[in-house]
């Protein structure tokens, strides 16, 4: 997986005020579909995805990371958002820790393996501590971006 084909600069936002998972995904939601115009995704309906999602299971995978990630009709590519938080929230991490860096991933309906593959290559980047705390030392939402590509490309 190419980070630069899924992410953009204008998905990237860091030291954002999280407050809570439902506010986080709900910035997600937002800050998706206000910048992929081309697929004209609706910011209410990714927010009851990315919730539904989360109530089969958290997607938080430990070391404050967040992986939240959804099916979308009408989306005919892979699509990422990265934001870092303030401070750290529950997020019912499978290890208990707060998160404060999530991963967002939007994949088309009918793509399954590619989204297990996505999914697999990003959570095995994000395992990396040198990775984690790139991300977390980043002091703009550029800085952000770069973080993410220079590690995931």
């Amino acid at each position: 997986m190419q980070i630069s084909h899924i992410l953009t600069v204008q998905r990237t936002l860091c030291g954002i005020e999280g407050v809570s998972k439902k506010r986080v995904l709900e910035i997600l939601a937002n800050t998706i579909a206000d910048n992929t115009q081309e697929y004209q995704l609706d910011a209410d309906e990714l927010f009851r995805r990315l919730v539904a999602r989360e109530r089969l299971g958290s997607t938080g995978i430990g070391h404050g990371i967040a992986i939240p990630h959804c099916r979308v009709a009408g989306c005919h590519n892979t699509l990422c958002a990265l934001i870092t938080l303030k401070d750290a929230i529950e997020f019912d991490a499978i290890d208990g820790e707060p998160v404060d860096v999530v991963f967002a991933l939007l994949v088309p309906e009918e793509a399954h393996d590619e989204h297990l593959q996505t999914l697999a290559h990003l959570a095995g980047s994000l395992n990396e501590a040198a990775f984690r705390e790139a991300l977390r030392a980043a002091d703009s939402s550029e800085e952000l971006f770069q973080a993410a590509l220079s590690h995931c490309n």
